[in-house]
């Protein structure tokens, strides 16, 4: 996928040499953050590393413990106080140092530690997720350490039908991943668009036109 101009001048700004910037992407699930992302990463090889929220779910041992596990991808099933610890560390990170942020695997549907290595000399750290701008508890204490963030802006029918897709893809059924997208990611994706208008920049975004 290639960047429109428009993207690629907004993103440039962002790069540079021994200057460390965190660009936030914030939206609903299934609104293409992470491909976005990527994206963006490969318009800027060796200026950028991802490092995604979804690293910091909480394990499903803890999410079955606390009784949360049918609502795994809202607000309280993340450590959010890790999270914002991290982006605050990278924000201040030393030069030489390496900081290790855990990844999420969809394929295992847990976050492995340990998992991104972030170099000091990379100008532009990218985090994509959910909750960036929620101004409550531990989220809150995000938005500071990020430079900008941008919100993703896609139509509801489309995203839907690509959460319908993941669920499937890595499991349930059509009726299982249907429920999910109804019970669970939409409630979340409501709390998520009344966070927009903390976003420095309200971004259009289709795949398919990007």
């Amino acid at each position: 996928m290639h960047l429109s101009p428009a993207y690629l001048d907004h993103l440039a700004r962002f790069i540079v040499p021994g200057q460390r910037k965190i660009l936030g992407l914030v939206a609903p699930p299934g609104a293409g953050k992470s491909t976005l992302a990527e994206a963006m990463l490969a318009a800027f090889p060796g200026d950028i590393q991802i490092v995604p929220m979804d690293g910091f779910h909480l394990a499903n041992c803890q999410l079955a413990r606390l009784g949360r596990s049918e609502r795994k991808g809202a607000p309280d099933t993340f450590d959010a106080a890790g999270f914002a610890s991290l982006m605050r560390r990278i924000k201040a990170q030393r030069e030489g140092e390496i900081i290790y942020a855990p990844d999420f695997r969809r394929d295992l549907e847990e976050a492995v530690a340990g998992a991104i290595a972030v170099e000091a000399h990379t100008p532009l750290i990218i985090t994509e997720g959910n909750y960036l701008l929620l101004d409550e508890g531990p989220w809150a204490e995000v938005r500071s350490a990020l430079d900008e963030v941008w919100y993703l802006e896609v139509n509801d029918a489309v995203r839907q039908q690509r959460l319908l897709e993941r669920h499937m893809r890595f499991g349930r059924s059509q009726a299982q991943a249907l429920a999910w997208v109804n019970l669970t990611d939409e409630p979340n994706a409501r709390r998520i668009a009344q966070t927009r208008h903390r976003a420095d920049r309200v971004v259009p975004w289709d795949e398919e036109q990007a």
